[in-house]
């Protein structure tokens, strides 16, 4: 297998270090250019390269787009078209300034970057867990403490493709629905981070110091069924 990943903040780490040691290629770019990878490229052993945004995207069987909403909406419609997209964003204001769209509730995040990215084919994983909990929670297929993971997406081919890349870097996959669906499991629902908690976060508590706790194909569809709209334009942070 061999997947390209375009962002290195917390997830985009996270995930190239669960796919080097399953064992998968991974091309890695970000805004900074393939240089300022070297030490992660470097740690990450044999299985990592580092290049171009445009390398990137079209490396491997699929893309992840792991950067801020606001940069992923910045970045040419184009450079992805004709790919298979794992998106693992979410909308945070305060740092993705208001979008109108998303507030009124008129459209998903996934559906807003589908509207962006219009050659491209995306589904949202990995945009409901924790960066620190995506390695602590990895297990191979057999775990009978293997967690699952939603994932939502228009397409039927590129869901199964990314649905078969979520379970090689570890995890179960539950199928959400379509991008319209993915507001179930976005911040604030209870298919979001907090339901991989062993515990609620303490006053003062660092949110990486929060341990993780399991949760399997059932958990995940009961909170998905569960979820409730959350107001979006009331979103503070």
């Amino acid at each position: 297998m061999h997947i390209g990943i375009i962002g290195t903040g917390n997830v985009g780490t996270a995930l190239a270090r669960l796919a080097t040691a399953a064992g998968v290629d991974v091309v890695l770019a970000n805004s900074r250019g393939p240089e300022s990878l070297a030490d992660l490229v470097a740690g990450l052993g044999e299985h990592a390269t580092a290049d171009t945004l445009a390398e990137a995207a079209q490396a491997g069987e699929v893309t992840v787009l792991s950067v801020p909403l606001s940069a992923a909406l910045a970045l040419p419609s184009e450079l992805l078209d004709d790919r298979t997209v794992l998106d693992t964003t979410n909308y945070y204001p305060s740092r993705d300034g208001r979008i109108a769209e998303l507030d009124a509730r008129e459209a998903t995040t996934s559906e807003l970057l589908q509207r962006h990215f219009t050659g491209a084919r995306l589904v949202k994983a990995f945009s409901s867990i924790l960066a620190h909990h995506m390695t602590e929670l990895a297990r191979g297929p057999a775990a009978e403490d293997r967690s699952a993971l939603p994932v939502a997406g228009d397409d039927k081919t590129a869901k199964t493709a990314v649905r078969t890349v979520v379970d090689r870097l570890g995890y179960d996959t539950v199928d959400a629905g379509a991008a319209a669906d993915a507001w179930r499991f976005e911040p604030e629902t209870a298919g979001y981070t907090q339901l991989y908690w062993a515990a609620p976060m303490r006053p003062g508590q660092d949110v990486e110091a929060i341990p993780a706790r399991p949760r399997g194909r059932a958990e995940v569809e009961a909170a998905l069924a569960s979820a409730e709209h959350i107001d979006v334009g009331a979103r503070t942070f």
